[in-house]
């Protein structure tokens, strides 16, 4: 019960981090719950705030992230906490569990929660391979905006360790002198062994309001806002007059006729003024919409909101705001909302079965449809010795039952799982066994490292069939993606034309540079149209072609005739020097069955279906070339080699 509870908490440590999910094949959104809404056909919504993954940001904003990395690394006075001895796999499963927070909110419906998580900001004191030990543990240290696409440190970083803590003196010894200038190290502002005595002290600050409040009096911008005497003496009963007036007295040396002439000078009474009376109605609401925003981020209202003022204009009007009629009214507004608002809600388990799961409906007979969940045959075997077909056909297989060998599971190259589900591009056709997929959806990669994170080749499955059957070079597996269609571009005359009369609309060097600027295509064929007529009539210079006569090129083969070439013993296999040169295969990585991810060789990529076999005729050549006392002229053999 407790864990379907999703609650809203006080502050950020009370508060749920829990995953959302958006889509049936993509990981999880990783949110934290700021309220729980109900709308006004009953339903809840969630207002969230986002955490994203290292797969949700560009890789600029990556190499910034791992740069980070690398300065707290170098920082680390432990070596035990630093992850630089961590093996490649852990260190792999450490990318996942990095987070970045976001300003950014949103709201999502509550059914879509599944699960919670723990989210903790980034302790330089803790071990990193302690987020591997937990399950649903992440970790963020830096903060992201998706707006402005940028990167930076959370301000809110604990500083624990060495370098943050003070360096404390040790005690002087009796009769031992301090070498410091006092006068340096401090200043004194008041002496409570003057002379004067508490009400006299006090007179005199009720003298310094009176001054006060003439002084506003006299001063047009102070009237305006504060039209009323009563307001006007309170303006002058702040800190900041009670300050100016001890100040003066200790200036004075306690001297209360010196005192009093110095609040009254020459020029008029002296008017003092903070914070709350120097800022605007508009700029307070400025402020007050900021902090509804940002809270305590004291540098982003001034960079958004407050450019013109000073970072420390801001932290003082915020402390002498939280001491006004406002802030509390605005407290007791928010209190009384809060408690209309829902705390918590209840959400059950998702029981629904996943449409990535693999079925029976799609197995077809005898093609490669009936290896995706394992063979035809055998989910008709596990059907009919008793297991029944889960939810829209799905094969359950018994944990203890090994399903029949089919493509392997494409992160831990498991070949028997209770349940396969498809992941990947569809004309890839790769899966994940059951506890890979979990992996994926909680933390956005796979177990291992794989060829497409440039971290691992995959397993070699060059020469093995869908059934992990030896296979040779002459075909290719079915399965493979298709083949890619050779083709050229061949411009009109026209277009030929265009491209030499309107270089000045075209900018051919510009547009190299950026690819995905769009051409007015309409408008450069209607100039070319105009501009045609008043080019000059004359063909477009061709590059002439010198081609040898054959008698020239016989000739030379006559006087360069090529070596024979002898048929290799049997059992042997081809060297590169043969007519059809054939790659060495690599050793495979795994002896399991092997996966899709690296499956295909630079030949299959490029279109080129396996290696085709030699021709019979080019053996039989071959063997009359061998034979003793047998000659063939050297320009017929080099036509035959050039044919």
């Amino acid at each position: 019960m407790a864990a379907n509870m999703y609650r809203v908490g006080v502050g950020d440590e009370d508060d749920d981090y829990v995953y959302f999910e958006n889509s049936s094949s993509n990981p999880l959104l990783i949110r934290r719950i700021e309220e729980l809404n109900k709308t006004a056909n009953g339903n809840v919504e969630a207002k969230v705030v986002c955490f994203y993954r290292r797969r949700d940001i560009s890789s600029t904003l990556i190499a910034l992230a791992d740069k980070h990395a690398r300065e707290l690394e170098e920082e680390m006075e432990n070596p035990e906490l630093n992850p630089v001895d961590l093996p490649e796999k852990q260190k792999h499963q450490l990318r996942h569990r990095e987070l970045f927070l976001s300003r950014q909110l949103e709201s999502l419906p509550a059914t879509h929660i599944r699960g919670k998580c723990c989210v903790t900001l980034l302790n330089e004191t803790e071990a990193l391979k302690s987020y591997l030990d937990r399950e649903d543990a992440f970790f963020y240290s830096l903060v992201y905006d998706p707006q402005q696409k940028t990167l930076l440190a959370d301000k809110g970083e604990i500083r624990v360790g060495n370098k943050y803590q003070a360096d404390i003196t040790d005690f002087l010894k009796e009769g031992e002198e301090d070498g410091r200038d006092l006068a340096e190290l401090e200043e004194r502002v008041w002496d409570p062994s003057s002379p004067l005595t508490e009400k006299q002290i006090d007179q005199f600050l009720v003298v310094a309001r009176s001054v006060g409040t003439f002084a506003r009096a006299l001063d047009c911008s102070s009237s305006v806002r504060q039209p009323s005497l009563h307001m006007s003496a309170a303006a002058a009963s702040r800190d900041i007059t009670l300050f100016h007036a001890m100040d003066s007295l200790d200036k004075t040396r306690y001297d209360m006729t010196r005192a009093i002439a110095a609040l009254v000078p020459q020029g008029g009474p002296v008017l003092c003024r903070d914070e709350m009376e120097e800022w605007s109605a508009s700029e307070a609401n400025l402020f007050e919409e900021a902090l509804e925003k940002y809270g305590k981020d004291f540098t982003d209202i001034q960079q958004d909101f407050l450019p013109w003022k000073s970072l420390t204009s801001i932290i003082e009007y915020y402390y002498m705001w939280k001491t006004t009629d406002r802030y509390v009214q605005q407290k007791r507004l928010k209190a009384a909302e809060a408690e209309s608002k829902l705390k918590q809600v209840y959400i059950p388990n998702y029981n629904k079965p996943n449409p990535n799961q693999l079925s029976v409906n799609s197995v077809k007979p005898g093609g490669v449809g009936g290896l995706v969940n394992g063979s035809g045959a055998a989910a008709g075997a596990a059907v009919g010795a008793g297991g029944l077909p889960g939810a829209l056909g799905v094969i359950s297989v018994p944990p203890g039952q090994t399903p029949a060998l089919g493509r392997a599971c494409e992160s831990c190259y498991t070949t028997s799982s209770y349940q396969w589900y498809s992941w990947g591009p569809p004309n890839m056709q790769c899966r994940l066994c059951a506890s890979c997929w979990t992996y994926w959806k909680k933390y956005g990669g796979l177990k291992m490292p794989t060829r497409l994170e440039g971290e691992r080749p995959g397993p070699n499955r060059n020469n093995m069939s869908p059934h992990s059957v030896p296979m040779r070079h002459g075909g290719s597996p079915k399965f493979a993606v298709k083949t890619k269609q050779a083709f050229y571009l061949q411009t009109t005359q026209v277009t030929r034309a265009a491209r030499q009369v309107c270089q000045d609309i075209i900018r051919p060097r510009f547009l190299a540079r950026h690819p995905y600027l769009p051409l007015n295509t309409a408008q450069i064929k209607q100039e070319c149209a105009l501009r045609l007529p008043d080019e000059p009539k004359k063909p477009l210079p061709l590059k002439p072609v010198e081609r040898k006569p054959l008698e020239s090129v016989v000739r030379y083969l006559e006087a360069h005739p090529c070596p024979p070439k002898h048929d290799p013993p049997r059992g042997q296999t081809v060297t590169t020097g043969s007519l059809t040169p054939i790659k060495s295969t690599p050793n495979i990585l795994n002896n399991g069955s092997p996966t899709i991810l690296g499956k295909r060789t630079y030949e299959q990529h490029n279109g080129i279906d396996g290696m085709k076999p030699k021709a019979p005729q080019w053996d039989i050549m071959a063997k009359r070339t061998a034979e003793p006392g047998r000659t063939t002229s050297a320009p017929m053999q080099q036509v035959h080699e050039l044919d």
